[in-house]
């Protein structure tokens, strides 16, 4: 079973893909660094509450529909 941080970061991958951005665009929709980014998508950052709120603004959603979907994966749904 995945954990959570893993499972958030194939989220964030698969909606920033879903709507053809590039980590360099989420990086500014966002105000995260790039690099910061491509680290919460290979599962290797945690990311702080404040990071989720501006990943999910920069993805045009709601922190609570990715922190859904990233707990519905851990369950492996």
């Amino acid at each position: 079973m995945p954990n959570f941080v893993e499972c958030f970061g194939k989220i964030i991958y698969a909606r920033r893909r879903k709507l053809r951005l590039s980590q360099e665009e989420l990086s500014i929709n966002s105000g995260i660094d790039r690099s910061f980014i491509s680290s919460l998508e290979k599962g290797k950052r945690n990311p702080s509450l404040l990071t989720i709120l501006k990943i999910a603004d920069g993805l045009k959603t709601s922190s609570s529909k990715l922190m859904k979907e990233a707990e519905e994966c851990t369950k492996g749904m």
